[in-house]
């Protein structure tokens, strides 16, 4: 859990949650500052932390500071909404704004945490918590028809009149939630040498470890012949039952020992790990109903206004009856006027032709009348000329095809 000095070492030595707050709200704090060097407005966060503990499959609010609740059966109720998702009622809920505030609400909650003495721990955890933050994130959507600003041509063809067109900008609501649990450690009652309520306790904790160990078994079983997972077995798997085999990623970090006495209890947690590599999850933003059901409207009138424009265009006809059919007409219309610009292509061509052709023809007439005019001796007599060009000239006579040397 990051508990104890790791909350207050420096960054080298800090816990878990430690590590991972500050990972957040640096995130969170360079997602808004991209957005305001991008000019665009930035993401509205709020974030608010939970704590518990499952003492003998009772569920303690850790943050409740008021203390009218301890000693009596707890008030806590566990549901699930239609999503799938659990959340808990009577739970306190804190509102945190940076790391620290974060950080207060974990100290505040360990020093309520049931602790006790045992054979093999001065200071041993004598139950399963769960300290929870809260995300939601309120972010600007900039909808996106792609049909705005569209036109059809006296050809069918559609065209974009006053260039792209600014759309309006909605919210939408995303959530996330992040469970730091700390499971308590398997205990066996010889080593440990507890009785009375200890004895209790480690039978609780042990409860709960097996029903979760049963869970990630289900929940990760290839042959898929297990079809029911039992998370009501424990309170512990039910609170964690959306981040086991829900919308969910989920990391385990095992704490196992070095020495030789404790090699069963390293090898047993070791096999309890791997079991949870083998569950695969399919993860989905989470998205406010209330977004995500403008979402879907927007995707609907995108499709509406698609099979609109393909009336226009003739594509779809109402036949008699009633129905829907595709015009043979429209198909008819677009073959011809792929050969219409085919043979638009083929007159641009020929005329790039014509034009080359002429070019060369008129080149042609200027060499003729050029040998024609030298070979009627205009220029033979001009001694000027001569002596300036005294060298000899290979040329072709027009009407004779032969070779002269001047």
């Amino acid at each position: 859990m990051g508990t104890g000095f790791e909350m207050d070492a420096g960054p080298e030595s800090a816990g878990i949650i430690p590590r991972a707050v500050d990972h957040l709200f640096r995130g969170i704090q360079e997602r808004q500052e991209a957005a305001r060097r991008a000019g665009q407005p930035a993401a509205d966060f709020k974030i608010s932390a939970q704590f518990m503990e499952l003492y003998n499959e009772e569920v303690i609010d850790l943050l409740d500071q008021s203390g009218v609740n301890r000693g009596r059966k707890s008030a806590i109720r566990i549901h699930e909404d239609a999503g799938g998702g659990i959340y808990t009622m009577g739970v306190t809920c804190r509102a945190v704004t940076s790391a620290e505030d974060c950080l207060k609400c974990l100290r505040v909650g360990a020093l309520s945490r049931t602790t006790a003495s045992t054979q093999m721990n001065v200071q041993s955890s004598r139950s399963h918590a769960i300290f929870t933050l809260i995300i939601k994130q309120m972010r600007v959507a900039r909808a996106d028809s792609g049909f705005a600003g569209e036109t059809e041509s006296a050809d069918g063809i559609s065209s974009s009149e006053g260039g792209e067109q600014e759309q309006p900008a909605e919210f939408e609501t995303l959530s996330a939630k992040f469970h730091f649990v700390d499971l308590a450690g398997s205990e066996r009652l010889k080593r440990t040498g507890a009785t009375g309520d200890r004895a209790k306790e480690g039978i609780s904790i042990n409860c709960g470890l097996l029903a979760l160990g049963n869970v990630i078994s289900a929940l990760g079983d290839e042959t898929r012949k297990i079809s029911h997972v039992p998370y009501r077995d424990s309170k512990l798997t039910r609170l964690l039952q959306d981040s086991l085999g829900g919308n969910s990623r989920t990391v385990m970090i095992a704490c196992v020992s070095p020495s030789d006495a404790d090699f069963m209890e390293t090898l047993n947690t070791l096999k309890y790990a791997n079991r949870a590599r083998n569950i695969k999850n399919r993860v989905t933003i989470n998205q406010d109903k209330t977004s995500r059901t403008i979402s879907l409207l927007r995707q609907e009138i995108q499709q509406l206004q698609l099979e609109l424009m393909e009336y226009r265009q003739g594509k779809r006809v109402v036949t008699e009856d009633g129905t829907e059919a595709i015009n043979d007409m429209y198909h008819e219309n677009n073959m011809l006027q792929t050969e219409n610009a085919n043979l638009r292509t083929r007159i641009k061509a020929i005329q790039e032709t014509i034009t080359a052709l002429t070019a060369r023809n008129t080149q042609l007439l200027a060499e003729k009348a050029a040998g024609e005019w030298i070979g009627a001796g205009e220029w033979i007599g001009n001694e000027e000329w001569n002596a300036l060009f005294s060298h000899i000239f290979m040329f072709w006579w027009p009407n004779e095809k032969r070779k002269r040397t001047i």
